[in-house]
């Protein structure tokens, strides 16, 4: 399998091996649950759907509740498909984290980052502020500046940097690797930051 759903627990540090403090984020990873498995023959490409999270029934709609009951699962929250797969794997098989990760590996881990609402171009793009004086002017210290040109071209070019919703986005992170492991507890703890807030849901790529 190549990869896993997951979920942000928090983040905390572990000690290295030459007494280092890392920061680490510790994941509820799995177990996951094949909700699917589409091949070549039937949907002209293969991967796995896995599922995980509980969710009420009350809240699923009824094609979802057929879906899951091919299955003979509860319905689950959060879905996912991976294209990279090695082996059988049947539907309705529950796949676990120690099943997919090792410790030591290094893995990308994908998340929404934080919405933050609208906010400025100190905060979203961090641009100078105060100290630095930002490009332009002389007495608003968090203020953009000049964005443009006056006769020409007459107007702001796209994809200038400026104030606008910030977060709430796609975010991976490459590279983090596994620091330890505890299938019993479903748990993996990983180097380093991962985009989201507590309790949302992440996805392991290798």
């Amino acid at each position: 399998m190549s990869g896993i759903i997951g979920k942000k627990i928090g983040m905390t540090n572990v000690y290295s091996a030459d007494g280092l403090s890392v920061a680490c984020t510790v994941l509820e990873v799995g177990p996951c649950v094949v909700t699917q498995v589409k091949t070549v023959d039937t949907d002209g490409y293969n991967s796995v759907q896995l599922g995980f999270g509980e969710k009420k029934a009350k809240n699923t709609t009824k094609a979802m509740l057929g879906h899951f009951g091919k299955a003979s699962t509860t319905p689950k929250k959060k879905l996912v498909e991976f294209r990279d797969w090695d082996g059988e794997i049947n539907l309705g098989e529950e796949v676990t984290a120690a099943a997919v990760l090792e410790e030591g590996e290094f893995i990308d881990v994908v998340g929404t980052s934080k919405g933050k609402g609208f906010q400025g171009v100190v905060k979203r793009h961090g641009f100078g502020g105060v100290g630095q004086a930002t490009h332009g002017q002389h007495n608003r210290m968090r203020a953009p500046g000049a964005i443009g040109a006056c006769s020409y071209p007459a107007r702001v070019f796209k994809g200038m940097k400026m104030a606008g919703r910030t977060g709430g986005q796609r975010v991976k992170v490459a590279n983090l690797q596994v620091l330890k492991l505890i299938p019993e507890k479903n748990v993996v703890i990983v180097s380093g930051s991962v985009p989201g807030a507590k309790n949302s849901f992440v996805i392991l790529e290798k």
